[in-house]
């Protein structure tokens, strides 16, 4: 019996979406189609900036880099997900609630810093078009890109270690389908809640609000550059060019700043399940159709990709 209760306390119950069981069924349906969409579209899109060397460029270069976290990102968070709305509830072992949560806040995290380098790159592009090309040099990408998943993997180490250093106390009912910060920190034990949750919190704040100045500041020298400028033609060029990265960066940020940025106690539960799967499950799957449905140059290389392997069918 007692090896029973010590294997228990060392797992958490998910109830998931268990409060709306009439949605599950609809929920497993459209998490699986986001799911599928993700994958096909992020994997298309990483195949075309692969082979197409007309895509080997900056901008492309940091969205395959994108497409690569949005799916690592949504793949940490989907299985479990759909194996709790198979169930009223769903019983995880906290070693893999911990590395749920270090692979998600991994991710995550570098999609915060990428969506600030490709934010820099947007801006160098408009306002310095002459000398973009040696300004963006291929080691300089490799270096940015290298930078946002090792400021991924260091908030992620450093916020998990700083839970795994608390006691959580029972019982361990987590109100959320995924092992997030917010709902873990409501488990806290009351006398080393404020302390850790001030920390991770400080955390918090500079994963998210430092790449949100530089976005900021990045899209004020867009907007100064684009006043200047006298062609209409060459304004509409740069809005075409910013405007799909300010979408994804709108949909990423609103729903990333909603959920990470609350102080646990006003942590609303149920509101923040339908926030997180937005832009854990949702988004995701959106991005690859933001940068791809009106971008000339990735259609063509769709159209081209399909050609060449038409002709290699037609010559065997």
């Amino acid at each position: 019996m007692l090896a029973n209760q010590a294997s228990t306390e060392e797992r958490f119950l998910l109830l998931g979406f268990s409060d709306w069981p009439s949605l599950q069924q609809v929920l497993f349906a459209l998490v699986l189609l986001c799911y599928l969409l993700t994958l096909t579209s992020n994997s298309a899109l990483v195949l075309l900036v692969v082979r197409d060397p007309r895509l080997h460029t900056p901008m492309y270069y940091f969205l395959c880099h994108l497409a690569l976290v949005d799916t690592g990102f949504t793949t940490s968070v989907v299985p479990p997900l759909l194996a709790n709305l198979r169930v009223a509830a769903l019983w995880l072992p906290r070693s893999h609630c911990t590395a749920q949560l270090c692979a998600s806040l991994t991710l995550g995290s570098a999609e915060c810093v990428l969506l600030a380098v490709m934010a820099l790159d947007r801006a160098a592009a408009v306002c310095l078009p002459l000398r973009y090309a040696g300004l963006a040099s291929p080691g300089l990408c490799r270096a940015l890109a290298g930078a946002s998943w090792l400021g991924g993997l260091t908030n992620s180490v450093a916020q998990t270690a700083l839970l795994t250093q608390r006691p959580l106390c029972a019982p361990r009912l987590l109100d959320h389908f995924i092992c997030e910060l917010p709902a873990l920190l409501k488990l806290a034990c009351s006398g080393d809640r404020d302390a850790t949750e001030s920390q991770m919190f400080a955390a918090r704040v500079i994963i998210l609000l430092l790449p949100s100045a530089v976005i900021l500041a990045s899209y004020g020298a867009v907007a100064r550059a684009v006043c200047r400028m006298r062609s209409s033609g060459s304004r509409r060029r740069a809005v075409g060019t910013c405007g799909s990265h300010l979408t994804a960066v709108c949909l990423f940020y609103g729903s990333a700043v909603y959920t990470n940025l609350q102080p646990a106690q006003h942590y609303d539960q149920a509101r923040g399940k339908f926030v997180s799967l937005f832009y854990t499950v949702v988004t995701p799957a959106l991005n690859p159709l933001i940068y791809t449905l009106r971008n000339k140059e990735v259609k063509g290389a769709a159209r081209r990709l399909l050609g060449s392997l038409g002709r290699g069918q037609a010559g065997q």
